[in-house]
């Protein structure tokens, strides 16, 4: 045998860089290539760094990685990146390894579940496990990805190997339009018809994992996989809910006339600089500081802190301010110094949108040279600064649909991992609540009320203690009802001696154009009196009169 082996390898010699050494099974099969849909053989040239890159438009993006926002949301990056373009070629001449040769599904753990804990949702988020070397089976599991899309097999049978070439126009394209900040995502929106690819509600990218936490684990299924995901009733659009509207031919170079008049010679006149300020809406107020420098050479910021002063000086100077420059302002207020302001954080964190908080994060670096998330991480602990971070990410899913069967699963989870479990495992709870949609989680709240006989408030209370506890309590309560919750901050912001003016300073301006008309009412069915009665009784002098233009009237 040694010696046709010798022979053999004098007929076909061993390629360029392969030496003989000790003769073994593994070595004698060591430069064989791989054969399709299997892994190289032990022993064989590893994947060489610097093979041959992606060709655009090569892949699919992978299941799991979620397509861009639409109606609102900036472009995503495309779900997770496409994998480097298959095995690149061996030395010697030989070609790469064909498809299907990806590794197998781990068991069932970490953020799958595991034995008693059904799945969560977050599966098939970093191994989708698509097989292009058959159709009928590729169909069938992008189908079973994306809730309900069925592909013809036929899309995929042009490719000898690899993956087939999206269609122009589909995953990865830009969303038609951008939700302005500080409004509501809009029911409805979706990615644009693309050939070969159905028009559907666009999905938020999956939330990364935070510090600490498991990896998600493939094995779990898809989100929105098993039932057909069920539309949730489109909220009644009753209009704008702001109590601040434009002002009908307002212009900045009048306007900055009559700021520099009230300001200007003895005495301020305060009552002018309330009238308007308090009549337009935030994108009319923010040209009026270029406009005042251009008119007169001065910097308006300045000169109102020279005229005014206390809680009124502090309110007007947050109206001038944008709604994400305000609330970066808010959280490095809340984060520096010796204390942490830990409901400020949660405030802003849990009721803004996925937009809203990019934002944020964008304006927080360019204005405090550090990333809100270092600055988070550096000031707080444990699991609080997990659910924090798992926040400031903006990555929440964002679709409007509700998979009623993933929705029961996602409630039995947070039972066995709180009030069925010895001790609690909060980052079920982080991973659940920090990652699902809204109406999902209303959808979960109710089967988790259903279940156990419990409301979901009252099991975190148990189970949950400190700043954690008043995290989770208030990211439930925000989801559950946004207006509700900022109506309860307002009453605890006035109630009692003393005021909290931040707090009732920084929902007032920031609610304002959103849904002020939404929080007087919850205002008065929860607490008896209206708000705008609340803030007479609270407030005083020219500190009351601007926050009551803010409320926009009585009920």
């Amino acid at each position: 045998m040694p010696g046709l082996y010798r022979q053999a390898l004098r007929e076909d010699p061993l390629p360029v860089g392969v030496s003989l050494t000790k003769r073994s099974p593994e070595n004698e099969l060591s430069w064989l290539p791989p054969q399709p849909g299997s892994y190289p053989q032990p022993g064989s040239y590893p994947p060489q760094p610097g093979g041959y890159p992606p060709q655009p438009g090569g892949y699919l993006p992978q299941g799991g990685g979620y397509p861009p926002q639409a109606g609102g949301y900036p472009p995503q990056g495309g779900g997770y990146p496409p994998q480097s373009g298959g095995y690149p070629l061996q030395p010697g001449g030989y070609p790469p390894a064909q498809s299907g040769g990806f590794p197998p599904m781990p068991p069932a753990g970490g953020w799958g579940g595991g034995p008693g804990f059904p799945s969560i949702g977050l599966d098939n988020m970093s191994n989708p496990g698509f097989n292009p070397g058959n159709p009928q089976v590729m169909a069938n599991q992008i189908s079973s990805s994306m809730g309900g899309f069925n592909p013809n097999p036929s899309m995929f049978s042009q490719a000898p190997s690899g993956f087939p070439t999206p269609q122009p126009g589909g995953f990865g394209a830009p969303p038609p339009n951008l939700q302005p900040y500080g409004m509501y995502p809009q029911p409805g929106g979706g990615m644009p018809q693309a050939p070969g690819y159905p028009a559907g509600p666009s999905p938020s990218q999956p939330m990364p994992g935070y510090p600490g936490a498991p990896a998600a684990s493939p094995s779990m299924p898809a989100y929105g996989g098993g039932t057909p995901a069920v539309p949730v009733a489109p909220a009644i659009n009753r209009g704008y809910r702001g109590s601040i509207q434009d002002f009908p031919g307002a212009d900045p170079l009048k306007d900055v006339e009559v700021l520099r008049k009230a300001m200007k010679g003895f005495g301020t006149d305060e009552q002018a600089i309330i009238d308007l300020l308090g009549s337009r809406t935030n994108k009319q107020r923010i040209p009026l500081l270029i406009s005042f420098k251009t008119a007169y050479g001065k910097d308006l910021i300045k000169d109102l802190k020279s005229e005014l002063s206390g809680n009124f000086e502090k309110l007007v100077l947050a109206m001038l301010k944008t709604p994400a420059q305000f609330d970066a302002y808010e959280l490095h207020e809340a984060i520096k110094g010796a204390g942490t302001d830990e409901a400020c954080l949660i405030e802003i964190l849990s009721s803004r949108s996925n937009a809203e908080i990019r934002e944020i994060n964008q304006v927080y670096k360019a204005e405090y040279k550090k990333s809100l998330e270092e600055a988070i991480s550096g000031d707080t602990s444990g699991h609080f600064r997990r659910l924090l971070v798992s926040l400031a990410q903006g990555n929440r899913d964002e679709r409007e649909t509700v998979d009623i069967s993933l929705a029961k699963q996602d409630a039995q989870a947070l039972y066995a991992a709180g009030e069925n479990k010895l001790g609690t495992d909060e980052s079920k709870f982080n991973a659940i609540l920090c990652a699902r949609s809204k109406p999902h989680l209303r959808a979960v709240f109710h089967e988790y009320q259903q279940m156990c006989g419990r409301d979901i408030e009252k099991s975190i209370s148990r189970e949950m203690s400190g700043d954690l506890e008043s995290g989770m309590l208030a990211v439930v309560k925000c989801i559950k009802n946004t207006p509700a919750y900022f109506a309860e901050r307002l009453y605890k912001a006035m109630k009692g001696a003393g005021t909290k003016d931040r707090t009732l300073i920084r929902i007032m301006v920031t609610r304002s154009e959103v849904d002020m008309l939404d929080i007087r009412q919850e205002y008065m069915k929860n607490y008896g009196k209206s708000l705008y009665t609340h803030i007479s009784g609270d407030t005083s002098g020219d500190y009351k009169k601007l926050l009551l233009k803010l409320c926009g009237g009585n009920d």
